[in-house]
């Protein structure tokens, strides 16, 4: 997309972008919008009127606000109606975060609503007659502008603006049809990129999906597809091949145990010790060790039933990542935490990663959500893993075979993944680029006209 540049600049005398348009205006933020930081809390109080509230998540992961949002139900008082219903082309933006840089996040507002108020945790502008709203958005979504925002977030594990930094805050300002012109180029310009990576990661989901029925179906039918079957006399189940049995954990296991969780929590990690893993750690890819702790040797000595060995399978058996598994192939001394269940097979009847395969199947992962719908939702225990059953081939050369095929076909598949995250990045780059040439003047886009002015 080559687009000029316009004839004449001047100095900006600002820290983030050198040189302005010379016909270009520089003001604080207040003197171009109002700037209120909303107080309607998420409650429901008696006597006060009920509202919808757009919230923190409802602008973080929105562009744009429409009410085809479905808007939280709270109450507020008649001064919070008139002060913070939101209003065509308001914009919000996120005013504290437990990142920095999720400080300023903007959306901007398509439309008058009646009932709808900006919610706690968010600051609204009302753009006067010197700035058009969506212009204003696309300033603030630039990353060099926002900047001035991160800079001066306050905090330690949760971080803050607070009103004067806002207001304070530096804007650019071309005149009033120029921000228009700005506003609808970026809007046609940004949305051909957004449809595009919107399909990549719709192919990526695609990827996902064809990995989990990938797997499920090969430890479950095998490499041949000729092979004579048999009732697996499981209803979900079906056909198995008829050399393939139906055998429950306990019969290929040496140890399923756990670890636990040492007393002073954090306090006793080390940086130099035994190597321990904990649920965050382990993956269905594989072991995550970003952010691995380490527990002094004496402890781990104290805790030697959970002493993890090579080709253990590691499995977490609380939380949201219940399930999850991945075998265990560092040849460095590691324990558990009482998250992770060890099971430890005998490797003459089963090989660890086919067993590992088989629990990343979505009928094992089935019946393991059917034990947290139960009686038990606090986790598995070890019965429990004990009896869950799967089937396998009689023989470990075949099991081994399914081994190398998954392994291979994953491979390929994680290649492609990888690829389109990278082309995803790589236009998410690209759009930045596009939104802060336009909103600090690198290139002029006065004589662009729309697709919609062409039809016309």
């Amino acid at each position: 997309m080559s687009m000029k540049s316009y004839e004449r600049y001047r100095d900006s005398s600002l820290d983030w972008v050198s040189v302005v348009p010379e016909h270009w205006k520089v003001k604080k933020l207040k003197h171009v919008s109002d700037v209120n930081l909303s107080n309607v809390d998420k409650k429901s109080i008696k006597g006060e009127k009920e509202v919808l509230l757009c919230n923190y998540v409802d602008v973080y992961y929105n562009d744009v606000i429409t009410d085809a949002i479905e808007f939280m139900r709270a109450t507020a008082k008649y001064e919070q109606i008139n002060r913070f219903k939101l209003k065509r082309n308001d914009v919000i933006i996120t005013k504290d975060s437990e990142s920095p840089t999720d400080i300023a996040v903007p959306t901007w507002v398509s439309k008058d609503f009646d009932d709808v108020l900006c919610g706690y945790h968010l600051a609204l502008l009302r753009p006067n007659d010197q700035i058009n709203g969506k212009y204003l958005f696309y300033t603030l979504q630039s990353q060099a502008i926002n900047q001035q925002f991160h800079a001066k977030a306050n905090g330690v594990t949760r971080f803050a603006i607070g009103k004067n930094t806002i207001k304070n805050a530096m804007v650019l300002i071309p005149p009033l049809l120029e921000q228009e012109k700005i506003a609808k180029w970026l809007d046609e310009s940004l949305s051909n990129i957004d449809e595009i990576v919107s399909k990549k990661k719709q192919q990526i989901e695609i990827l996902k999906q064809y990995h989990q029925s990938l797997i499920t179906e090969t430890v479950t039918r095998g490499l041949n597809s000729d092979v004579k079957m048999k009732d697996s006399g499981v209803e979900w189940l079906g056909e198995i091949p008829e050399h393939w049995n139906i055998k429950k954990i306990k019969h290929f296991t040496n140890h399923i145990g756990s670890g636990k969780t040492p007393r002073g929590g954090g306090e006793i990690y080390v940086d130099e010790g035994v190597l321990f893993l904990r649920s965050q750690n382990i993956h269905k890819d594989s072991l995550r060790l970003d952010d691995v702790v380490y527990i002094p040797k004496e402890i781990d000595n104290k805790m030697a039933n959970s002493r993890v060995k090579n080709n253990d399978i590691l499995m977490n058996i609380t939380g949201a990542s219940i399930g999850r598994a991945n075998v265990y192939k560092l040849d460095i001394p590691a324990n558990v935490s009482q998250h992770v269940c060890i099971i430890r097979v005998k490797e003459e009847k089963i090989s660890p990663d086919y067993l590992n395969y088989v629990i990343a199947s979505s009928y094992f992962q089935s019946q393991i959500m059917a034990y947290q719908n139960g009686a038990s939702k606090e986790g598995l225990n070890f019965s429990q893993i004990s009896n869950i059953s799967f089937i396998v081939p009689r023989n470990i050369e075949e099991q081994n075979s399914i081994v190398d095929f998954l392994n291979m076909k994953i491979s390929q598949i994680e290649s492609i993944r990888k690829l389109m995250l990278q082309q995803i990045e790589s236009f998410q780059q690209y759009r930045q680029s596009l939104i802060y040439e336009v909103v600090t003047g690198k290139i002029d886009v006065r004589n662009y006209v729309s697709n919609e002015q062409e039809m016309t």
